[in-house]
């Protein structure tokens, strides 16, 4: 991954609350499905090397793209894969944000200058993105549903099946 410069600080930021009463800009969720989406990137290998590589294959590959999926592991075509599911289910700008901070490290400004969109509009998208991107993980803000309030658990179902078997 790149340095930690902007990705790093831009979640942080926007994760953090400025006022104890208000709520922070990017919740939880958000927070841990950039984190999800950061570690698939670098599983798919898709970030960029920030130092060289000795590696005889990945240099001068005869032609081949030394990022290719010929030279990629299984690991790394399977986070490709799911990459690939995940930027069809999202919108396009969307995605791209997504992918600039989460995957290239990129800040806001960076972002908002390359698209030449208004200031503060990648925020609304990253917001938005990770808004979609969290729904496609099966995070949410808060547990819902009949069962969010109860503990479950396995040993209070199997201590009658334990005691009918004793003799």
């Amino acid at each position: 991954m790149p340095p930690s410069t902007g990705e790093d600080d831009v979640l942080s930021r926007l994760g953090a609350s400025r006022d104890a009463k208000a709520p922070a800009f990017l919740g939880p969720h958000h927070l841990l499905a950039a984190e999800r989406l950061e570690q698939l990137i670098r599983r798919a290998q898709l970030a960029p090397r920030v130092t060289m590589s000795y590696n005889p294959a990945a240099v001068g590959g005869g032609g081949r793209s030394a990022n290719g999926v010929e030279t990629a592991s299984q690991g790394a075509a399977d986070a490709r894969l799911r990459l690939s599911r995940l930027a069809a289910l999202l919108p396009a700008d969307c995605w791209g944000v997504l992918f600039d901070v989460c995957g290239l490290g990129k800040g806001l400004q960076v972002v908002e200058t390359e698209r030449r969109w208004p200031r503060r509009s990648a925020k609304l998208v990253l917001r938005i993105g990770l808004d979609q991107l969290a729904s496609q993980f099966g995070l949410r803000e808060q547990a819902i549903g009949a069962e969010q309030g109860k503990t479950r658990g396995w040993l209070e179902a199997r201590l009658p099946l334990i005691a009918e078997a004793e003799f």
